[in-house]
């Protein structure tokens, strides 16, 4: 085949470094689309991003040229050097070390666009914790909740 094909919808979630609540509503209003363009820069066009005080999550076209865990190293650090400069209250901002991936049928983008747009609101009945997990089980991803909360 003389051309690469590739269309991988790809669902990222990560949080703030020990789930301190730094992402307000103010703040979000400029950093979801910083993001986005940072996702852009790297032809991986964000679709929806949202989260709530204490995480992120992301619904983009991952690039055919970019690796996943390359993209979401360079969203953290261009977005945590950006997030310093707003201000005092936002000095000791950092993101946690790992993050969630999930893929993402086509027939599913709808839903997981709803989703990540409603993260405020779901999260008035479910914890990061909880949700995490449930993502990951339902992903069938094996993990260690140490490593995950620690």
């Amino acid at each position: 085949m003389p051309q690469s094909l590739v269309k991988n919808y790809i669902h990222i979630v990560f949080s703030t470094k020990y789930r301190q609540d730094f992402i307000d509503e103010q703040i979000e209003k400029e950093l979801f689309p910083y993001i986005a363009v940072i996702c852009k820069d790297f032809e991986s066009p964000a679709l929806q991003i949202g989260g709530y005080d204490d995480h992120i999550h992301i619904l983009c076209l991952l690039s055919r040229k970019m690796a996943l865990m390359k993209l979401v190293q360079e969203i953290k650090a261009h977005s945590s050097k950006w997030i310093k400069t707003k201000g005092p209250q936002y000095e000791n901002f950092f993101w946690q070390d790992g993050y969630g991936a999930f893929s993402v049928g086509r027939n599913e983008v709808n839903r997981v666009i709803n989703y990540i747009k409603n993260q405020r609101q779901h999260h008035q009945n479910q914890k990061f914790k909880d949700e995490l997990i449930e993502m990951l089980e339902k992903h069938d991803i094996e993990y260690n909740e140490k490593y995950i909360w620690d």
